[in-house]
This record gives C-alpha cells, structure tokens and sequence, in this order.
C-alpha cells in the first residue's frame, strides 16, 4: 500500500479484474481487505462485503479499510464461508488463495447464496482438474479463465456462471485438466506453465526410469501420460 491508492499482487489484480463494473461484491476468505478496498476506491463497485472466518486477518481489513476512508462502503464479516451472507445480497462473489477442496466445501455449504450470484469468481491453489470437474457437476460454468505468474508461482483465475437451464457440453480430459478457456484462448502464461512443467515432468521421469520399483513404474506411467496431455494441449494451442 503506497500513498491513497492501494496496490495489488499481480494474482489479486487479476482476481479483481473479473469483476465486472457496477456490481457489488463481497470477499469470501478476504484476508487484509484487498481486494474489496481496491474494487470499491476504484470505482468497479459502489460496495462490498469483506468477509473471513479468522478474526485476526478480518481485524487488520478493517485497519485498512479505515485507513482509505472506506467504511461506509465496505462491510466487514466475521464468517465461516457464506454463513453471514444473504442470498442475493450481492452480485458478485470471490473466493480466491484456498485450497481446491476447501473451496468447494464453501460452495457446497453456501449454495443458497451461490444460486442467486450473478458471477462467483475463483482462484483455487490445488486440485485443480477435480474442482474443475465438481463446477461441472454442480452446473457452474467456466466462462472465462486466465492464469498468472506471481512470484514464481503460477495460479488461474476463473469465472463462473451457474446455468440450470440445460447441460453442460461434456468436456475431454485435457479441458478439465487444464482448462478449456487457456487453450482455446492460447493464454501466454499457460502456455509459459505447460513448458515449464513438461521440462520438470521429463527430469523426473529420467531418473524414475533408472529405478526398478514398482512405485517407481507406476508413478512413471503417470508421468507419461500426463507429458501426453501436455502434447495434446500444446497442439489444441497451435
């Protein structure tokens, strides 16, 4: 944070940038406060719910949120996911910098309140091919995704969109392993990640093929068969 302008992580920029201007917002896990000082001080939303179920990270969000002048405008909640939301009381809905599963067990437990969002935007850190899938199940719409590079590390970005009124096209396994949106958009950091990961993959699976382990064969198929994914991906990209 310098002067009266709050600055983001290349991650968290991208994660706001999703939101669409005009509508309100609310921080599900918002940590510092970020994200929604930053949506509401840049004028992308006239309010927004900063909300967290440890209450030390929800104290220092209100520090900042006071800092910038910005409590009339910003709200926030000590809660456990969606439990201290209305359903509808917002348009928009980030859950950001968690786990895959813990991320899904939050929208499970707050479907009420999903079904009435407009967007959910999200940035799960793992397991990131069986959430894709649980969106899937639950009828949650990828329809755009990026991924950035911050600090060393890659993450991606999702925008959801709940349909209910008809099925969702099934999905080869390269689109949920990596994301449909990334390799038909030929998003440039994935295309960075995918390198990067087939060099790693292939120095592992040198030393493996060295070892006589049954481990060692099996975690070496695996290790095949995702490079194959990779080559696949890759030419979807060309």
């Amino acid at each position: 944070m310098t002067g009266n302008t709050i600055e983001l992580s290349a991650r968290l920029s991208l994660v706001a940038s999703f939101v669409r201007p005009g509508e309100t917002a609310a921080d599900i896990g918002t940590d510092h406060g970020y994200i929604p000082i930053h949506l509401v001080q840049s004028g992308v939303s006239p309010r927004a719910l900063a909300m967290d179920v440890v209450p030390g990270p929800l104290e220092r969000a209100e520090q900042h949120i006071r800092r910038y002048g910005l409590s009339d405008r910003i709200e926030t909640r000590l809660s456990n996911g969606f439990e201290k939301m209305v359903p509808g009381e917002t348009d928009t809905c980030v859950i950001a910098g968690m786990g895959g599963p813990l991320e899904e067990k939050i929208i499970g437990e707050g479907w009420d309140c999903v079904r009435k969002l407009k967007h959910l935007i999200l940035s799960p850190q793992s397991d990131i091919m069986e959430f894709r899938r649980f969106l899937h199940r639950k009828g949650l719409v990828i329809v755009r995704e990026k991924m950035v590079k911050d600090a060393g590390k890659y993450y991606t970005v999702m925008d959801t969109e709940l349909r209910e009124d008809g099925e969702m096209p099934a999905e080869d396994s390269i689109y949920l392993r990596f994301g449909a949106c990334l390799i038909r958009e030929k998003d440039p950091v994935f295309r960075e990640y995918l390198e990067k990961e087939k060099q790693v993959s292939l120095q592992i699976l040198a030393g493996l093929e060295k070892q006589d382990s049954g481990r060692g064969r099996a975690r070496a198929e695996e290790l095949r068969e995702y490079l194959a994914a990779i080559k696949e991906a890759e030419h979807e990209m060309q």
